[in-house]
């Protein structure tokens, strides 16, 4: 049997540990029998590193992020090497992160619809705020969800904006009224609510501006944690 071990960035917030194991739950349900175990980069424990050393099985690390940087390129591998010494586990294997699915967006889409907004609004603005990184290239796939959202709809438009570049709010806000936008609304690409969830939403009420949850412990975003899983387990046995 191969675990599936669900690990996310970890916060000094409680709630963000607490989504982590919601999904884990709802993982569990999902996929009858399978074997889930929660892990956290930092601040929260288990580490990685602990779970993998307890782990008796083979194991899949399935990343509970957004976007490929920092935490998936270079923290949860150099920890899976780390462990190497002190593991029982015979193989372990890192999935992909959960990137700009349509399963994600289709989430995001839920979240607009609680406020009472439509797709037919065509004098809605929709900004989209993630969290940020200082990888390039990681920032530009996830500005690409914005197009990705505003797909099929009549909107004035949609932009991206990065909690981690506060000055990119207010530029992203004038944009989106520039085309045309009299009304808006904040689409929250993050999966817990915690720190910066909080900021962004003091902003959006300071600007009088409706936000959205967060994806949280969605069905969807289960079902793309499971995609992950399941591909990483495909390429282990191709190979």
């Amino acid at each position: 049997m191969t675990t599936l071990v669900l690990t996310a960035h970890g916060s000094a917030d409680p709630r963000s540990a607490a989504n982590a194991r919601a999904v884990a739950d709802r993982l569990a349900r999902l996929r009858r029998g399978l074997d889930v175990q929660v892990a956290f980069c930092e601040h929260n424990p288990p580490s990685l590193a602990e779970v993998l050393r307890e782990c008796p099985a083979d194991a899949i690390v399935t990343p509970l992020l957004l976007a490929d940087a920092y935490h998936a390129g270079v923290d949860i591998p150099r920890q899976i090497a780390g462990s190497a010494a002190s593991r029982r586990t015979n193989t372990v294997r890192q999935a992909g992160v959960l990137g700009e699915d349509d399963r994600l967006v289709t989430v995001l889409h839920q979240r607009l619809a609680e406020l009472g907004t439509s797709r037919r609004d065509d004098a809605l603005g929709v900004l989209v705020v993630a969290i940020g990184s200082s990888s390039a290239s990681a920032n530009a796939r996830t500005a690409a969800v914005a197009s990705k959202l505003a797909a099929g709809t009549r909107w004035a438009g949609a932009t991206t904006a990065f909690a981690t570049a506060p000055a990119s709010l207010p530029v992203a806000v004038d944009a989106l009224l520039a085309r045309g936008a009299r009304r808006l609304a904040i689409a929250s690409w993050f999966l817990a609510p915690g720190v910066l969830t909080d900021r962004m939403h003091s902003y959006a009420d300071r600007a009088g501006i409706p936000i959205t949850a967060p994806l949280g412990a969605h069905r969807l975003v289960a079902e793309t944690v499971l995609d992950r899983f399941d591909r990483a387990a495909a390429e282990r046995i191709a190979a």
